[in-house]
């Protein structure tokens, strides 16, 4: 039964093939799953153990078979586990770049201290290789950041920045529920309408009537405007309150951004509709200044 990696390293390394399997298939979002999944935990924790007996067992049959060889082949297992790790120890001695113990007399010097002698070996292939690498990436460096200036970490701190703002806002075009009085369109969907319509009925009703013809408050089938007739006026007019003193009161407390939107956009549907009684206008005739802009 030969086996060229021993169990302490063996068993860590099929326990870490089980858990970089477990953390790619299992959707933990930010966290690492065995945080979010603690049972996961759990379940390594028991395959782990499992591995280790495994190996237990293994090892107890093998010392099994060992004391039924006899005396040659067991001499003949034993010298070949001791040279298990032939391939790491030659490896080893590579990246040291040292000669054998055989070899030394090949680098051995003259000087002579007391009995001590000195070996010329030379630097360590990692050392020279590492010096190296680190010569080339000082003469690329150098170029780029020195001579062709190239981005510095403000620079991409500054894009990454720009890049989260335009992202933002464009989310915030597509997030309803993040209206303010900067974003808000005017809103044409059935749903949308529905819902304000709703609002309206249960808020507004008292003052504008069901008809928008006004009561308390102004009409708002007419063309007349105390705080301005488009969507951003209205918005704001629903969300601080109208005039101070006699106005309707600020409805950003009582609703979201959203319903404010909603009943807004429904509120400019009265436009050019004829209701039953309609309230003498109030203020100015509205011109959307805006409009007259695009068409010029």
């Amino acid at each position: 039964m030969k086996k060229l990696i021993p169990s302490w390293i063996r068993v860590p390394i099929v326990f870490f093939i089980i858990f970089g399997t477990v953390e790619y298939f299992v959707d933990s979002g930010d966290k690492p799953a065995f945080v979010e999944y603690p049972i996961i935990l759990l379940f390594l924790f028991l395959v782990l153990l499992i591995l280790i007996a495994i190996e237990a067992i293994v090892s107890a049959l093998e010392n099994i078979m060992l004391q039924k060889l006899d005396e040659e082949a067991r001499a003949r297992f034993l010298q070949e586990r001791q040279y298990r790790f032939t391939w790491f120890k030659n490896t080893y001695a590579k990246l040291l770049g040292q000669k054998p113990i055989e070899e030394e007399a090949e680098i051995i010097l003259d000087h002579n201290y007391d009995g001590i002698k000195e070996l010329d070996n030379n630097l360590p292939p990692w050392w020279l290789y590492g010096f190296y690498m680190s010569i080339i990436f000082a003469a690329v460096y150098l170029l780029k950041y020195h001579v062709f200036n190239g981005d510095t970490q403000i620079d991409e701190l500054e894009t990454e920045l720009a890049e989260a703002k335009t992202a933002i806002e464009a989310y915030k075009k597509t997030a309803k529920d993040l209206v303010d009085i900067n974003t808000v369109t005017l809103l044409t969907e059935a749903a949308d309408l529905n819902a304000g319509k709703k609002i309206f009925e249960t808020t507004c009703v008292a003052c504008h009537m069901a008809d928008g013809g006004g009561g308390i408050g102004p009409n708002l089938t007419d063309q007349n405007w105390i705080l301005g007739g488009d969507i951003k006026s209205v918005f704001r007019t629903v969300s601080e309150g109208g005039r101070s003193g006699k106005g309707m009161i600020a409805w950003k407390q009582q609703l979201k951004p959203l319903e404010i939107a909603q009943v807004a956009s429904y509120v400019l549907t009265f436009q050019g509709t004829t209701p039953a009684n309609p309230k003498a206008p109030e203020g100015d005739i509205w011109v959307d200044k805006n409009a007259q802009t695009n068409e010029n």
